[in-house]
């Protein structure tokens, strides 16, 4: 075991002094280089060139070979994600290609590593394991295949844009399994339940695929591990049922279109017991006809007048709660943006963004003989005062 320990950790990219994605010329330069460099006949008594010398031809042995090349690389993967770590033993079915050393000139067998003890598991879990796993993807690993627990569910709901904003909770009816009220959930009259004889309680069975050991669930437990002798009437021994049940939904302040809120444990049930999934509800909002939103910033474009801009006032503008009084600085021309700090949407943090206000001119349509008549009295006024709106305009250069 010390032996594959010490394979394992070899590093043959850094022997050669070359990248993991080196190609093959690339490799083969490097080896020539090194192994004309510390060759013992060039370096004659010098122990480290010689052991420098084998551990690049060992290498090159590994590294050179493009099939070897691929397993070396498939199993520095499963290491340094942590499957080696947790997968180990003596024994093992081969591996094809075994890797050859220079130094010792003795075959390594792969299966060796990952482990075998009556069959090719042993008590950590096996090269079955890894790949049960992985072809599985995450359908279970580890010691057994059993099911951990029920489905996710995604639903969808649509909020107004001021419901979004501040939050809310909103009731929402789900179809699906739950569990069963008569068994509580076990699929079991008395609640007991026996290992199954065919998985030997593991929720799994092992068959030979070529080289490697496969795992999949026991189709006689259905990956449980356990069988229910006395089988609750409701449930048939499944202990979910399937029913139509109504949650109340908290979506938090400031959730956008798209967004998905999950709640933990509000999925399906799982069967005999195990815990319940997820609850993903996917929230779409619609626009809204005075607000729109740039992260946590309100948005809100207001009416204002001529005179309002150029003399100044104090506009009333409405916010998600209600409404604010907002000072407009004379001489503020139509189109700025003039921000209240904290009357935007809500944070997680308690605090809140802005609320942004671009006053925006409206020009009057119609305006009767008094008003027309200041209106040109006004504009006189303008001229006489030498005030030109073009002026250092890049339209009249």
């Amino acid at each position: 075991m010390a032996m594959q320990q010490e394979w394992v950790n070899k590093d043959y990219y850094g022997d050669l002094g070359v990248s993991s994605g080196a190609s093959t010329s690339d490799i083969k330069k490097a080896y020539r280089k090194l192994a004309r460099e510390n060759h013992p006949d060039s370096n004659p008594g010098d122990k480290a060139a010689e052991e420098k010398f084998k551990r690049v031809a060992e290498a090159y042995d590994v590294i050179g070979d493009e099939a070897k090349r691929k397993e070396y690389d498939e199993l520095k993967a499963m290491i340094s994600s942590g499957g080696y770590g947790r997968f180990g033993g003596t024994g093992g079915s081969g591996f094809p290609g075994g890797f050859r050393t220079t130094t010792t000139e003795s075959d390594f067998d792969l299966g060796d590593i990952f482990g075998r003890a009556s069959g090719g598991q042993t008590a950590d879990g096996g090269l079955g394991d890894i790949f049960g796993s992985f072809f599985n993807r995450g359908g279970g690993a580890g010691r057994n295949a059993r099911p951990s627990r029920g489905s996710d569910v995604e639903t969808e709901i649509t909020l107004e844009f001021r419901e979004a904003a501040k939050g809310t909770t909103i009731p929402v009816e789900l179809t699906g399994d739950a569990p069963c009220t008569t068994c509580h959930g076990s699929g079991s009259k008395s609640g007991r339940t026996t290992p199954c004889d065919e998985c030997s309680g593991s929720g799994y069975v092992r068959e030979k695929s070529g080289a490697f050991g496969m795992a999949r669930p026991c189709a006689k437990c259905g990956g449980t591990g356990s069988i229910v002798e006395d089988p609750c009437d409701t449930c048939s021994g499944t202990g979910t049922v399937r029913r139509t049940r109504s949650i109340t939904v908290r979506i938090p302040a400031g959730v956008i279109d798209g967004q998905r809120v999950r709640l933990a444990g509000q999925g399906e049930a799982g069967p005999n017991g195990t815990p319940s999934g997820d609850l993903f509800v996917v929230v779409h909002v619609r626009p809204d006809k005075v607000f729109t939103r740039t992260g946590d910033d309100l948005e809100v474009t207001v009416p204002v007048s001529f005179g309002e801009l150029v003399l100044g006032g104090t506009v009333t503008v409405p916010t998600l709660d209600g409404r604010v009084k907002v000072k407009v600085p004379a001489g503020t021309p139509s189109g700025r943006t003039l921000r209240v700090k904290g009357r935007g949407v809500p944070k997680r943090s308690g605090s809140a963004g802005d609320l942004l206000v671009t006053v925006e001119v409206r020009i009057p349509a119609d305006l009767d003989a008094t008003a027309t008549s200041a209106l040109r009295t006004y504009a006189q006024a303008e001229k006489d005062a030498g005030f030109n709106p073009r002026a250092g305009w890049a339209g009249m250069e």
